[in-house]
């Protein structure tokens, strides 16, 4: 059970939240979204209150809400069709499309509205309610309204994880050191607690790692405390390769010492708790900035980059580490989707923010044929990018048996 219903979870939840950001945008703002959908393809469950169908559909891949607009025609491969009816009616004689313009009516859906607009009813979306009619301003707060509801999702997810659970951190404590290595021809031993690094005070490992990261070739003043009572180390970092957060090989400062492996936690009040989740949430940001940065530079190879399976797996994993392993992945995943939406490419959020300011500086709107040749572009690069994620999903899905 665990298998599917984590990944439903997190997934869901993340792409939720992102959708939902959209639509309360758009209502907010005035525009008709006759449906909000969760997932693509057919639908699993569809229901209508007021004037929107709420769906989830089969593929749960992401998901769409569904807008009045001018480019009906142009958009709607993307999301879940055309409102244009495709089939006539017998003795029908026109309706208009979701757009307002008249086509043949196709047959009624059973919750047919006299009352309705489009596609519930015969009535036609005024202008006014179409997502072009909306002031720049206006479309640009509905194009960036998922992204920071997302943003927002990942700051409370990891506020709400400091609060009930503190911040967790390993204790700047020796473990073991290395045969040879500075820490060992130093004299540090294992258990030695460290407490200050060149007369800075240190708490977390991580303290202790940054502050020798940065020093290669330049001596360091431990003062430690070994068997309750004090002493001092002096270690020179030797420069040393290493793995950076990202991926890439970077050299830095390395003194061959392991730390403990017990887990401590500090306890942090609900202002602390708003600051450090925070803090996470950029620190999140700015990795998956730094990892897209690194794939287009070549620095990061782009095996590395992960789609559904992994996902799925990487949730049910999260899952059995606990609710705080599995809130951290959403509140991880969900600051993902909101930097990499941020992409310019046409079908994403990026994308169509960029059209419309390019439209704005312009003065006009781009000709139906050519937004919709960019948006066919921005649907070709995602498929080849999903199709590369996927095959890493399944070569690394045949790592795991062989």
């Amino acid at each position: 059970m665990l298998s599917w219903l984590a990944p439903i979870l997190v997934f869901g939840l993340v792409v939720l939240v992102h959708e939902l950001g959209h639509f309360m945008a758009a209502k907010w703002l005035g525009v008709y979204a006759p449906r909000f959908s969760i997932g693509f393809g057919p639908a699993l469950w569809r229901r209508r209150f007021g004037e929107t169908e709420y769906i989830v559909a089969a593929l749960p891949l992401g998901g769409y809400v569904r807008m009045a607009s001018r480019e009906d025609e142009a958009t709607a491969f993307l999301e879940g069709g055309s409102e244009q009816p495709k089939v006539p009616a017998v003795g029908a004689s026109s309706s208009p499309t979701i757009t307002g313009e008249h086509h043949a009516v196709a047959a009624r859906p059973k919750d047919w509205d006299a009352e309705a607009m489009i596609p519930f009813g015969p009535k036609p979306v005024p202008e006014n309610r179409w997502f072009e009619s909306k002031p720049l301003w206006g479309r640009l707060v509905i194009m960036s309204a998922g992204v920071i509801m997302n943003a927002v999702l990942a700051i409370v997810v990891s506020t709400g994880l400091y609060a009930g659970y503190g911040r967790a951190y390993i204790p700047a404590v020796v473990d073991s050191v290395v045969a040879g290595r500075p820490a060992e021809r130093a004299g540090l031993l294992r258990g030695d607690s460290i407490v200050a690094v060149d007369g800075a005070p240190v708490r977390r490992w991580s303290e202790v790692t940054e502050r020798v990261s940065q020093s290669a070739g330049r001596e360091l003043v431990f003062e430690v405390v070994r068997g309750g009572a004090p002493a001092t180390v002096r270690v020179t970092p030797e420069l040393t390769p290493d793995t950076s957060d990202i991926g890439t090989l970077v050299q830095v400062g390395r003194i061959g010492a392991a730390s403990t492996r017990s887990i401590a936690r500090e306890r942090l009040g609900l202002g602390e708790s708003v600051v450090a989740g925070w803090n996470s949430t950029w620190a999140m940001g700015t990795a998956v900035i730094r990892v897209v940065g690194g794939l287009v530079t070549g620095k990061v190879s782009v095996s590395q980059l992960g789609g559904p399976i992994t996902i799925a797996r990487t949730s049910v994993e999260a899952a059995r580490s606990g609710l705080e392993t599995l809130f951290s992945l959403i509140a991880f995943l969900s600051i993902n989707v909101a930097v990499l939406n941020l992409l310019p490419i046409p079908i994403l959020d990026g994308g169509q923010i960029l059209i419309n300011v390019a439209e704005g500086v312009k003065g006009s709107a781009f000709s139906a044929r050519t937004r919709e040749y960019i948006l066919r572009a921005g649907l070709v690069a995602i498929a080849l990018l999903f199709a590369l994620v996927m095959f890493n999903d399944v070569k690394g899905l045949v790592g795991l048996f062989r």
